[in-house]
């Protein structure tokens, strides 16, 4: 499938900033299941960008931006060809261990009700995979619809807690279950195609699974993505595979807004 992305991120500041430094994880890569045909990002500022590579194999730019910035503008378009691989991840970067991906972080803490909610699930699974498939579609019947939104910064405890969730939350939330269980596991951020405006990225995790790698699993669907997803970014939480994520030296109130199409353009190279 040949997906279009167009994604467009504003930042308004109530006062001059001195200086910008962003890190932005807004580039997919190849792997066997997708091809990036072409792919911008571009600023409205002067400003130098430097390509890099992260510690979990992503594809980053450095952004560099001195002020007075009383807004930055960051937009990204481009197109991708997908295939459909069952949920299997192949031909990723993979710089680090699976076994790293049980590392838990404060986004993905389980909280007190999130363990005994996965036990429950995942009784009478056959194995590892049939057990995080029944995972999957257990946070998908409690949270069936949780949106594309920005980040508020909860943690997997705290959004299974409120009883609401956005497709960031259950993602970290499918995280800390699955390495309660001791599975290896991780969060992906990225794209899905639904010809829909959204405010913010989709999300989704990959777990590990001995025999076939990396298989991924999308909570809000309740299934494994296919050829409709771009999978741009991956970290051990929401915090590590951000789309855009920085510093500014000044003063003042800071207000974002994103508007973000993803779309199909045909299932023919």
């Amino acid at each position: 499938m040949r997906i279009a992305i167009d994604h467009h991120t504003r930042y308004r500041f109530s006062k001059p900033q001195d200086r910008i430094v962003q890190m932005l994880r807004l580039t997919p890569r190849d792997t066997r299941d997708q091809t990036v045909v072409s792919w911008m990002v571009s600023v409205d500022c002067d400003a130098r960008l430097r390509e890099a590579t992260d510690g979990f194999g992503n594809a980053v730019t450095m952004l560099y931006a001195d002020g007075p910035l009383k807004s930055l503008d960051v937009h990204v378009t481009g197109e991708v060809l997908t295939t459909n691989a069952d949920g299997v991840v192949h031909g990723s970067a993979e710089p680090l261990p699976p076994l790293l991906y049980l590392r838990a972080t404060p986004r993905t803490a389980p909280g007190e009700g999130l363990p005994d909610f996965a036990a429950d699930s995942v009784a009478g699974a056959g194995d590892r995979l049939d057990a995080l498939h029944r995972l999957n579609r257990a946070l998908h019947a409690r949270f069936p619809c949780a949106p594309d939104a920005p980040d508020n910064r909860a943690s997997a405890a705290e959004a299974f807690a409120a009883g609401s969730a956005t497709a960031r939350d259950v993602a970290q939330m499918f995280i800390a279950a699955a390495r309660g269980l001791e599975i290896p596991a991780r969060y992906v951020s990225g794209y899905r195609s639904d010809s829909v405006a959204h405010s913010a990225p989709h999300a989704w995790a990959e777990a590990h699974v001995d025999g076939l790698g990396w298989v991924s699993f999308d909570p809000v669907t309740g299934l494994s993505p296919d050829h409709h997803y771009v999978r741009v970014a991956v970290g051990l939480d929401a915090a590590g595979a951000s789309a855009i994520a920085g510093t500014r030296v000044g003063h003042g109130l800071e207000q974002l807004d994103v508007d973000l199409h993803v779309e199909q353009l045909g299932t023919d190279a």
